[in-house]
């Protein structure tokens, strides 16, 4: 039986995935999170495509945390994707990256991601922020049945 995913990390920076994963294991998190480094295998896995065929709509995710600067597949294109499909349109992403361009900003907002947040530089404020998205994203906000 396939196992609820509760948050998909999509972050390319070993440091700072190792960061957010530390984090979540301290909120409680890490047991229902999938980590993927490359833009290609998270459309893949968001989709049930490739090596991961065969997933049911349980092992989407109910948060996608999603950096922009990824190889293979973008994480603009990965927001384009997943917000223009009917199947995962719902599914909340929050941008965690250390991008402050205004130009990331707007386009992420424009195709349809539902946080925006620039990554804290030191790990005491990353950790706050992590424990801020899970307690929001998975505790207080009301998403759709799917």
């Amino acid at each position: 039986m396939e196992q609820q995913i509760d948050i998909l990390l999509i972050e390319d920076n070993p440091e700072e995935a190792e960061l957010a994963i530390r984090s979540l294991k301290k909120s409680n998190l890490a047991n229902s999170l999938v980590h993927i480094d490359d833009g290609a295998e998270a459309l893949d896995y968001i989709f049930s495509r490739g090596k991961y065929t065969g997933n049911t709509t349980q092992s989407r995710p109910k948060l996608i945390l999603l950096d922009l600067n990824l190889p293979k597949v973008g994480g603009l294109e990965i927001l384009k994707q997943v917000k223009s499909d009917e199947r995962t349109k719902m599914i909340p992403i929050v941008v965690l990256t250390s991008s402050q361009e205004q130009r990331d900003v707007i386009e992420s907002y424009k195709l349809g991601v539902n946080s925006y947040i620039v990554k804290p530089v030191n790990f005491a404020s990353f950790s706050q922020a992590i424990a801020d998205l899970k307690m929001y994203w998975l505790v207080l906000n009301q998403s759709p049945v799917q």
